[in-house]
């Protein structure tokens, strides 16, 4: 699926700022998934792995240290901790996953929510 179009403008870039954020500490596999049509609480999901519990710490904190430096964003709600091996991470409009690898796999929201579509963000 493409872009979607304006009316999701600055939450898309908020989600651009955490993906690049995530991607400067060596986040795997990072997906984002529009959940408008599938699930009532949050527009967007933005999962990723990885590959342990101090990494995990790393991409989360860098997430929530750049949003709030680049957009004004706090997390509504944190949730898990790096020895559960997921943080959740809610911005309300859009959602952040940070699983260790094999608590990815093993929760497998991707297909969970295989219904949402992949967005493609550029």
């Amino acid at each position: 699926m493409g872009e979607p179009q304006a009316e999701g403008n600055r939450t898309l870039d908020a989600i651009r700022v955490a993906i690049a954020a995530a991607e400067e500490k060596q986040a795997e596999n990072i997906v984002v998934m529009d959940m408008r049509e599938t699930f009532p609480i949050t527009d967007y999901f933005l999962i990723m792995s990885a590959n342990n519990p101090r990494k995990l710490h790393a991409i989360s904190r860098n997430i929530q240290d750049m949003l709030q430096k680049e957009s004004g964003l706090k997390p509504y709600l944190r949730e898990g901790a790096e020895d559960t091996g997921w943080m959740l991470l809610d911005y309300i409009d859009f959602v952040v996953h940070v699983f260790r690898t094999e608590e990815r796999e093993f929760y497998r929201l991707e297909q969970l929510w295989q219904d949402a579509p992949v967005v493609k963000l550029t």
